[in-house]
């Protein structure tokens, strides 16, 4: 009888998953195997909030393999050296794996080929897993660049390509009595996790895109950066685990049409935008895109106002509204997430690795690709045709939550100021004395002063 293993790693699913299809097809019994990495925790990259969600997408696997008279295979260890273990113990000649695109993913994917081929085995790596076109799949006509490093003209290459046909979940999932288990892990032995994180699986994600599909894609392109009205999808944790399929949900919005649906895949182009760009620049993960040769502030000074943009205490209201949510939820409205990094980066005129860092430490959806670039795109050192734009966050907190809404949620020291005038707290102190209840910062700077600093650290003036 044949063994096959699918390895999973980003794609927790048994809907729309080509590796584990490829699999079925060429085996009688396939290992379904997940291996905790030994090599992801020793990089720091193991944070409470993904670790939590990722157990809640194991057990959820497991459950849904139980279903269709099968199991989830876990270990720990090394990934090559488990894999091979597996195999060898249950007879298995090939295994199947969804291809990534760190430069982490590709040394393991390389390790674990060699290991394989050293014993007899091959590997199968399946693009247009994680993303909906492979990276490298569509590169720029007439030129001899190994990728797109304008999102615009990508986007309409992008556009013309073919979306794989997605898959159903398979009826049965037979695996050999040979391969031995680790315990499933679960959310509860995860110490540090923040407070309002969302539930992972792939059930869970179906039910989210369910509720979504029904009641917030067709006026997708109207409010998704409004602030308080929180009209984003929130599918981010579950494309970065793979409990969705990226290829799935924009079919499902281009059946759906309409001005949101349009808005909705162009965000999912841009996800498949970043993973091309690392994918043939994998040092973009930690070193510019394109250098602009920044001497970002140090010191005392700068570390404490560092410190109290990671408390959401840096004196502007919206910026501390979405630090907070970040820290309560593992997860920050998108807009959020410009405004932060551009009051960080810009106005602060603080290194980007130290936000990029602070939010893998948190996000749900800490995906190296989405995270790093878009921090490098806020910077001006990544993709960014106008890498000096700096957002203003009163004004934009006047334009994205125009009644202090999303504010008063988050910072509860603001919510006796009422519509707008929440985003100045500061003219409310200059016409008498604060309730004594309220004990909100003044501005760490004068948004004026920080543009200033910027500009001549630039060139600009």
């Amino acid at each position: 009888m044949s063994v096959a293993v699918v390895l999973f790693t980003s794609d927790l699913r048994l809907r729309d998953n080509p590796s584990l299809r490829a699999a079925l097809a060429a085996a009688d019994e396939v290992v379904p195997l997940f291996v905790r990495d030994k090599g992801v925790e020793d990089a720091g990259f193991a944070a409470p909030n993904r670790r939590a969600f990722l157990h809640d997408c194991l057990r959820d696997l497991d459950a849904g393999l139980r279903e269709r008279g099968g199991r989830l295979v876990i270990r720990s260890g090394e990934v090559a050296e488990e894999v091979c273990r597996v195999a060898a113990a249950t007879g298995a000649r090939d295994v199947y794996l969804a291809g990534g695109v760190t430069g982490y993913a590709m040394r393991r994917e390389a390790r674990l080929r060699a290991a394989l081929e050293s014993q007899g085995r091959a590997l199968h790596v399946h693009d247009a897993v994680v993303t909906a076109v492979a990276p490298g799949a569509v590169t720029p006509t007439g030129s001899r660049a190994d990728h797109f490093a304008v999102f615009t003209p990508y986007f309409r290459r992008w556009s013309t390509e073919r979306i794989r046909d997605t898959l159903d979940a398979p009826r049965s999932v037979p695996v050999p009595r040979e391969a031995g288990s680790d315990a499933l892990p679960s959310r509860a032995e995860v110490s540090g996790v923040s407070e309002g994180l969302a539930e992972g699986g792939e059930r869970a994600a179906r039910r989210c895109l369910t509720a979504w599909r029904r009641t917030g894609l067709a006026s997708y392109a109207d409010l998704h950066d409004d602030l308080a009205g929180d009209a984003t999808s929130r599918l981010s944790p579950h494309l970065h685990f793979g409990t969705l399929s990226s290829a799935e949900l924009i079919h499902r919005a281009r059946t759906a049409g309409g001005p949101g649906a349009e808005a909705f895949v162009r965000q999912l182009c841009w996800r498949d935008f970043h993973h091309q760009v690392l994918a043939a620049r994998p040092a973009a993960a930690h070193a510019d895109y394109r250098a602009r040769h920044d001497r970002w502030r140090t010191g005392k000074a700068a570390a404490g106002e560092i410190e109290a943009w990671k408390a959401g205490r840096t004196g502007y209201p919206v910026v501390d509204a979405a630090m907070r949510q970040l820290r309560h939820e593992g997860w920050m409205h998108n807009r959020g997430r410009l405004l932060t990094a551009s009051f960080l980066v810009k106005t602060l005129y603080v290194d980007w690795r130290v936000g990029a860092r602070h939010f893998l430490d948190l996000l749900v959806d800490g995906d190296i690709a989405n995270n790093q670039l878009n921090w490098q795109w806020m910077a001006g050192t990544g993709t960014d045709s106008r890498p000096n734009r700096v957002l203003n966050p009163v004004a934009q907190g006047k334009r994205y939550d125009p009644d202090g809404t999303y504010v008063r949620r988050w910072v509860p020291e603001l919510r006796d100021i009422e519509g707008g005038a929440v985003h100045e707290p500061w003219k409310r102190r200059a016409r008498g004395p604060e309730p004594a209840r309220s004990d909100y910062p003044e501005p760490l700077v004068e948004l004026s002063e920080g543009l200033a600093r910027f500009r001549r650290a630039r060139g600009l003036d």
